[in-house]
């Protein structure tokens, strides 16, 4: 058992969280919108007043927001975590953002005597409930080796990268993987819709074949019938793929299908699509083939 404490319980933090609280931690979490953490209050967990509070009362603590603009929201400030960091205790940030924003952190945190790692997952929340997800960690060693057991109590995989930011340069190849496969499964849906295969059958085949990654299997459906709630909507995934661009240019490594598969989500950005799943780049194919959802 840890004390731990929690920044940003949204969709994916909220659920790490009600894990964490199953395995016996205690928690203490924070979020701009309260409403959002009071299923996890009646859980267990305690509510801080601000991130401050958070690191102020944890050895560990996680965190999980959207971009590095949110990151140094919740980091900075009289309110913010360093400003409750102190020697020994240790920065988990879950958040998929900038590597070299990253780094700029885990040496403001350094400069208080504690430490930080990056530490984002690969999977959505259904992986998640499952107990399936993997997570990528970049930092010191000795600091992974403190953690490890800790964050398999989050996902039963657990790999240590490299140094600060590694492991986010590894989460943004895999996300941007996601989209590029997610477009190529489209077309092949509309190919075989439009030569007069009903969807249904023609999705039944495709996430049972060869081509069926797990995110294939998970979001594949999604061209019948999109989620009520977004597991990862569109603004959240662009964001990934122009760091994945943003990554390729300071590297001089090419990103054709990366480049292509951006477009089409500032298309569905366009269409008035951003706040659904990043699986809705099937639509606006579909649009630009004649065929209607």
């Amino acid at each position: 058992m840890a004390n731990l404490g929690f920044v940003g319980l949204g969709v994916m933090g909220s659920e790490m969280v009600l894990r964490l609280l199953e395995k016996g931690h205690t928690v203490t979490g924070f979020n701009r919108t309260r409403s959002k953490a009071e299923r996890l209050i009646a859980k267990g967990m305690k509510f801080a007043a601000t991130p401050r509070e958070v690191a102020a009362s944890a050895n560990f603590v996680f965190s999980m927001v959207t971009n590095s603009a949110a990151l140094e929201a919740i980091v900075e400030g009289p309110d913010g975590i360093l400003a409750g960091l102190a020697a020994g205790k240790v920065l988990i940030d879950m958040s998929t953002v900038s590597p070299a924003f990253s780094r700029t952190v885990a040496a403001k945190v350094r400069g208080q005597g504690a430490d930080m790692v990056d530490a984002p997952v690969s999977g959505s929340v259904v992986t998640l409930q499952e107990g399936k997800l993997s997570v990528m960690v970049g930092g010191r060693k000795e600091t992974f080796d403190g953690i490890v057991a800790l964050l398999r109590d989050v996902g039963p995989k657990v790999t240590y990268v490299g140094d600060n930011g590694l492991a986010l340069v590894i989460k943004i190849a895999c996300n941007l993987s996601l989209a590029v496969q997610m477009l190529a499964f489209s077309e092949g849906i509309l190919l075989a819709e439009k030569s007069g295969i009903a969807r249904e059958v023609a999705v039944e085949v495709l996430v049972n074949s060869a081509i069926a990654s797990p995110m294939v299997k998970y979001r594949g459906p999604f061209v019948l019938k999109l989620p009520d709630e977004a597991w990862f909507n569109v603004n959240m995934m662009q964001k990934d793929m122009l760091l994945a661009l943003e990554l390729g240019r300071s590297l001089d490594v090419p990103m054709p299908t990366t480049a292509v598969t951006n477009e089409f989500l500032t298309s569905a950005r366009g269409m008035g699509l951003v706040e659904e799943d990043f699986a809705v780049v099937f639509d606006v194919l579909a649009s630009m083939s004649g065929v209607k959802r």
